[in-house]
């Protein structure tokens, strides 16, 4: 088959990983991939340079931005319809809310037989603006029935979609966000190691969180609730993996805090290094207020690590609730606490969960389940046409 995949651009994140291993899992079966991407913008890191090193096409159209930019959008629309009258894809698979509208008008100009969209994260509930959810879902409604299929990366995303009138059931499909899962199973730098490079001691434990330091990923929820965590376990110490732009702001309040020595910014990482610091952890909190569903969880639980997460959108489905990790109600600061205090009480506990999490995402979340599906779900768009 003739793949393209469209997405905004290439941050360090959950949609862009996705993506690249889709790519990367199509082009290794057979298949003839070209990735259409945004330029590389924003502090969140890239990951452009592994899409340029595994051998498919890559193209980079510079008008393609993540902010709405009515000139820049419709040249790329008309760059993107285009370009995929010269490639003669037989499907194009869109990611990401900006690529996806834009990409699949364009698919649908250039008269791509297939057309399919994967929802990472519902772009109608993103804003605190009324007036740009509701641009958005609109967008996306008029959008959906063009769509020969539109993928979910968590049975949420479809019923909130379907709820607001987003196209018909029967375009909705679930196929759960693969990732590589034997870095975390055997990690290329051992605990300890990480543990001392970041002068973590033996005995402390970590309560660990992977996410941008931005709006949304609620790691001020875990500033409220640390001094007191702080004060009641000794041993306890907060790791932040990633950067962005409220890193300056979330430091000055550790510090009012007197709490610098308990936390631990790593800062931007490469991707490679994740599931080492995983294992270097104990917990794994994510407390972030929107998403599709976060492939922290899921990786928290490959390195068996209990997870604790807010119920909100997909969430649900990383997890067994009360067996692998707690399922919080939603922005229950209170109730993170709890759940944290009841994992630090007890080692026991985390190591039992960690291990039923492990099994349990491993046959959920492998990159391989997810190409297979996505390929299968095209063999059955493209017999659909014929």
């Amino acid at each position: 088959m003739k793949i393209v995949h469209i997405i905004t651009r290439l941050i360090v994140g959950g949609a862009q990983e996705n993506t690249l291993l889709s790519c990367e899992g199509q082009h290794a079966r057979g298949h003839d991939v070209t990735l259409i991407t945004g330029p590389e913008m924003g502090p969140e890191g890239s990951l452009m340079e592994r899409a340029r090193s595994t051998g498919y096409r890559v193209i980079e159209l510079d008008d393609m931005r993540r902010a709405v930019m009515p000139i820049r959008d419709f040249r790329s629309f008309r760059t993107l319809i285009k370009t995929l009258r010269e490639l003669k894809p037989d499907i194009v698979h869109t990611h990401s809310s900006k690529a996806g509208i834009i990409g699949r008008w364009a698919a649908y100009q250039a008269g791509v037989p297939v057309i399919i969209h994967t929802i990472h994260g519902l772009a109608f509930t993103a804003s605190t603006n009324k007036a740009v959810n509701y641009f958005y879902r609109l967008a996306e409604k008029v959008t959906a029935p063009i769509s020969s299929r539109i993928v979910c990366v968590a049975d949420a995303m479809a019923e909130q979609s379907l709820a607001v009138d987003i196209g018909k059931r029967s375009q909705y499909i679930t196929v759960y966000s693969g990732m590589e899962t034997a870095p975390f199973l055997s990690p290329p730098v051992s605990r300890e190691q990480v543990r001392a490079s970041l002068n973590i001691a033996p005995d402390e434990v970590i309560v660990g969180t992977i996410a941008r330091l931005f709006y949304m990923k609620g790691h001020e929820d875990l500033i409220a609730i640390a001094p007191e965590l702080c004060r009641q376990f000794p041993k306890l110490r907060f790791m932040w993996v990633g950067d962005g732009l409220l890193r300056e702001q979330y430091l000055r309040q550790i510090r009012e805090l007197g709490l610098e020595d308990r936390f631990v910014l790593t800062g931007l990482v490469p991707p490679s290094r994740i599931p080492e610091l995983v294992n270097a952890m104990d917990i794994l909190v994510h407390p972030s207020r929107r998403e599709g569903l976060a492939r922290a969880l899921a990786q928290g639980s490959l390195a068996g690590k209990p997870v604790i997460t807010y119920d909100i959108d997909g969430n649900r489905e990383a997890l067994i609730p009360n067996r692998t990790g707690y399922l919080v109600n939603p922005f229950d600061v209170e109730g993170v606490k709890r759940a944290l205090t009841d994992l630090l009480g007890s080692e026991v506990k985390r190591i039992r969960m960690g291990a039923e999490g492990q099994r349990f995402v491993l046959e959920r979340f492998g990159a391989d389940r997810m190409v297979g599906c996505l390929e299968r779900l095209y063999q059955i768009c493209l017999q659909e046409k014929h």
